[in-house]
Parts: structure tokens; sequence; C-alpha cells
């Protein structure tokens, strides 16, 4: 596999504003990245090692997955994104937006299912309220 390397770049940045902290800030586990990528959950191990670096070809795709700039990846520019903590549970809105791509039938029981566990969340804290 060929490396992308760009003139006096050794690796993708291993100070805090390397792969795997953007990854974190972006919300993604390694298995969830390499499934948007593609690629094996290794092959991002490997891409988040200091010295290592993802090839060409998966730049683009890596840094619009990360909401960041290939520079950003680079660590040469700070990371323009708000970060997820910030914005909330981004793994739970992926599986949000993937739910709305299903069928009219799956996406009601979906719905369903996260209303009773609303139901059932709202019913333990009025319990709670009362024998508080």
């Amino acid at each position: 596999m060929l490396a992308f390397v760009l003139p006096g770049i050794v690796g993708i940045s291993s100070q805090p504003t390397g792969l795997t902290a953007l990854r974190k800030a972006a919300g993604f586990t390694q298995v969830e990245l390499a499934a948007e990528l593609g690629i094996s959950q290794r092959m991002v191990a490997y891409y988040e090692a200091p010295e290592a670096q993802p090839p060409a070809h998966l730049l683009p795709a890596l840094a619009q997955a990360l909401g960041v700039s290939i520079d950003a990846l680079y660590g040469r520019e700070a990371p323009k994104r708000r970060l997820a903590k910030q914005e909330g549970d981004s793994r739970l809105r992926r599986r949000l937006l993937a739910v709305e791509k299903l069928g009219a039938a799956e996406k009601r029981q979906v719905i369903q299912l996260i209303d009773a566990f609303i139901e059932r969340d709202q019913l333990k804290a009025k319990v709670q309220q009362r024998s508080g």
C-alpha cells in the first residue's frame, strides 16, 4: 500500500489534535469509523499510530467523516468543527439518520420502541418523585 506523503510532514500529528483525538471528538469508535470508511478496524488503529499515514485516496473520506479539513488531519490547523460533546451524542444522531432511511413499517417499529423506553423512564421519574 502506498502512503500519502506531504513534503515536510512526517505523519499525522500525535498531538491532541491527532487522528485519535479527532475520531473521539467526532464521536466515533474505531469500529464505527472503519465502517464509515469501508476499511477494517485494524487499519483505523494502524492509521492512529504516531508515524502512520492513511493512503491519499482515503484522506478526503476521512476528513469528511470527521468533519475536519485534511490540514486538520495533519495538525497544520485547528479543527473548525464543533466537538461532538457540544453537539450531543453523535453516535445516536447517526443511528437516527439511518432510521430515517428505513421503510415506513420499520421506522414505525423503531419509533414505538423508543416511545416505550421514554414512557418507562417518565413513569420511573414520577414514582421516584412521589416516594422521595
